[in-house]
């Protein structure tokens, strides 16, 4: 646009200097060039005005979320409303370049194209997009750029909204579920009493028509004259509030975005192994949910990190998405830990929406959640990296009477002693359960406590006595 000004101006000049010189050639030249860019200029403005698009898709559902391989199909209808024909314009339907190049997402038809409309012309393109691993994904908005033909001045314009499709991660189904815990019964009050220990008695009532004949205590039947049965103390394992470590600190870059995927695969595969046994299940992750990164950006927020110093909000903003009041740490993402035949769904949500960030250390977070963790389920840690941090966090937990058990996803894929680091830290500070993930392929062995641990080359087995 700079460009075209100073066009015009030299244009001007030398009309001036054709009328002084009495020039009519010149002067003649001069005007033609003033109206070429004039025309031009409203040409460009009318063609940017003039265009518009509408969007549809073939979901019934605009908000429902898809599954992993399943595509969405955009139909784009782009229309000239004016009466004077478009000469072109390029348009382009925006889409996360980091998915495109990735694969995560894969486009079939024309995204990007120059078209040409006549008044009231309307053109129909069709997208198949297909998602090939979870997220949290922006489809649009379209741009459109226009101008003269000759180069001197452009326009740019957005037409449209963008649209967010959420890709839920895959389902791995656990053949087992065996992280029960190993501390003694009766350290707790459980809130729910849904299961009892036949290994341990704590008294004795009335026999009651329909108790079994193992529940009968002899003694006190043979003691009293009166049956008596055994009443057992309920069992330790009550449900698991899964934590998961999503600092960028514990991903490299020549592991993404493959090891955040199966840390999340692993984490969605223990909480639909937990709701299939009618327990509680919940989620804290030090993550960021990208729902909410959206609303900030919308409203014109600065997207914290740990680099950051401060940032200011604007009116009533900060109460509409998870910020710290007082710093630039992302609040933990926290789904709170109960039962409800929607709670596995709302979980696996937030696992789609999960992006990495440099706030939070998983130390951090688990400081800042732990009042709210409910002490009758187990904490199932799901770790990319174990630091020193890390392993005494866990530690301090153990040590108030929560039952830990540690996932280590992707250690030492590169033929380091990560993984005997990672365990041995763990070890130090009681975290005796510590299952390995290294692919997907092999989640089907985490339930199963004797096959989920340390290679035998390594020396000693993961899960301890």
């Amino acid at each position: 646009m700079v460009k075209g000004w100073r066009w015009l101006l030299v244009v001007v000049g030398l009309l001036v200097l054709a009328l002084v010189l009495k020039a009519g050639l010149v002067a003649f030249a001069g005007y033609v060039l003033i109206g070429v860019y004039l025309l031009s200029r409203y040409l460009a403005k009318q063609w940017a005005q003039n265009l518009a698009v509408e969007r549809t898709t073939n979901r019934p559902d605009e908000d429902g979320p898809l599954q992993v391989g399943e595509s969405l199909t955009v139909t784009l209808k782009y229309r000239n409303t004016g009466t004077i024909p478009i000469g072109w314009v390029l348009v382009e339907e925006m889409l996360p370049d980091a998915a495109v190049r990735r694969n995560r997402i894969t486009v079939e038809g024309p995204r990007i194209q120059v078209m040409f409309l006549r008044p009231l012309q309307t053109k129909t393109v069709k997208l198949k997009l297909t998602f090939h691993a979870r997220g949290y994904y922006p489809v649009g908005p379209t741009l459109a750029e226009t101008g003269d033909v000759f180069g001197f001045y452009r326009r740019h314009r957005t037409l449209s909204k963008p649209v967010y499709v959420m890709v839920l991660p895959v389902i791995v189904t656990l053949p087992s579920y065996d992280f029960a815990s190993k501390r003694p019964i009766g350290e707790i009050r459980l809130a729910n009493r849904l299961f009892e220990d036949p290994t341990r008695t704590a008294g004795v009532r009335p026999y009651q028509l329909g108790d079994p004949l193992q529940r009968v205590h002899w003694r006190a039947t043979a003691r009293t004259g009166v049956l008596h049965s055994r009443v057992y103390e309920p069992t330790s394992l009550a449900g698991a509030t899964i934590l998961i470590d999503f600092h960028k600190a514990g991903y490299p870059k020549r592991g993404e975005p493959m090891r955040s995927d199966l840390v999340v695969t692993t984490a969605c595969a223990l909480a639909y192994a937990v709701s299939l046994l009618n327990q509680q299940v919940g989620l804290a992750s030090n993550g960021r949910d990208a729902a909410e990164r959206v609303r900030a950006e919308a409203l014109d927020e600065p997207v914290e990190t740990a680099a950051q110093s401060s940032y200011e909000t604007r009116g009533g903003a900060r109460d509409r998405f998870e910020l710290d009041a007082d710093s630039t740490r992302l609040r933990p993402v926290v789904v709170g830990t109960r039962r409800g035949f929607d709670q596995f769904q709302q979980v696996r949500e937030t696992l789609a929406r999960l992006e990495l960030t440099d706030g939070s250390t998983f130390a951090q977070m688990l400081l800042e959640v732990a009042p709210r963790l409910p002490r009758d389920a187990t904490l199932v840690a799901v770790l990319p990296a174990v630091s020193v941090e890390t392993a005494v966090a866990l530690g301090m937990m153990r040590r108030q009477g929560f039952a830990i058990s540690a996932v280590l996803v992707g250690l030492a894929d590169d033929g380091t002693d990560d993984r005997a680091v990672a365990v041995g830290r763990l070890a130090a500070e009681g975290v005796r359960d510590v299952r390995l993930v290294d692919s997907e392929a092999l989640l089907a062995l985490l339930g199963d406590r004797a096959a989920a641990g340390m290679p035998a080359d390594y020396g000693f087995q993961t899960t301890l006595a």
